[in-house]
């Protein structure tokens, strides 16, 4: 979603992003379509784009591909295109994106090959790989998110751990086994307080960011080729929390 809710972007796997400007609440569901919603097509990517961020802050888009490259948009520019990173791959294919929310000018990136790279958007380079993923078992990162109030990254791994690391030192603080399966997703609540995780093994779990430990436990979807919950996500004002899954299902919990 951008800025106040007045737009929204996709990526496909046709390597596009498209921009939508939000309809009226009020508008009829199964009337035609109005080609009017569509603002505008970005794009520059040669495959899928995996991962979408925005910043209300810097009014930028963020996009990670399978292509290798991430890429920084202003939408609303006539050449969006702003910055292209990972251009030869050097770091693998990204996965995931997440601004800073301590520093906005900061976006953070999560690659399959295990590492997570900080990356400066007023000088346009890496500032650091954080701390690489040991060897045991699937390096692969699934998702990062950025701490709300404190210079951290937080990774879900393929092989069932969180990770939080410190973006100023690029160690690792802490890192715990979170499931059973593969650790698929992750959010922050709007005030902090809370981080939930989505996983293959069925459940989302809700754990408070201060001191790292499991509060609640939902068992919220079916298994489907092997594969469960794809995303959580908070309401930015209510506490309802919800879960999109591999079975088709998007449930909300209170």
């Amino acid at each position: 979603m951008g800025e106040e809710g007045k737009y929204c972007y996709s990526g496909g796997l046709d390597g596009s992003i498209r921009c939508w400007k939000s309809p009226d609440l009020n508008v009829d569901p199964y009337d035609n379509y109005d080609q009017g919603v569509e603002s505008a097509v970005l794009l520059g990517h040669e495959d899928s784009v995996w991962d979408l961020a925005y910043s209300s802050n810097l009014k930028r888009l963020a996009s990670c591909s399978a292509d290798g490259t991430v890429r920084i948009w202003d939408a609303q520019s006539s050449t969006p295109c702003i910055t292209v990173f990972n251009k030869e791959k050097e770091h693998g294919t990204p996965t995931s994106i997440a601004f800073g929310n301590v520093d906005p000018s900061q976006v953070v990136v999560s690659f399959d090959t295990g590492e997570t790279v900080l990356y400066d958007l007023n000088t346009e380079q890496s500032i650091m790989v954080l701390e690489a993923q040991t060897k045991d078992g699937n390096q692969l990162i699934n998702c990062v998110v950025s701490h709300p109030s404190q210079p951290i990254s937080i990774t879900a791994h393929e092989n069932r751990t969180i990770r939080f690391m410190d973006n100023k030192t690029g160690k690792v603080i802490h890192s715990m086994v979170a499931h059973l399966d593969a650790v698929t997703c992750l959010t922050t609540d709007p005030k902090g307080s809370y981080l939930i995780s989505g996983s293959h093994d069925c459940s989302v779990r809700l754990w408070m960011l201060d001191n790292r430990t499991c509060v609640q436990e939902i068992t919220a979807h079916r298994k489907k080729h092997d594969e469960a919950i794809h995303d959580v996500a908070f309401h930015p004002s209510q506490p309802l929390i919800a879960s999109a899954g591999a079975d088709s299902l998007a449930k909300i919990f209170i």
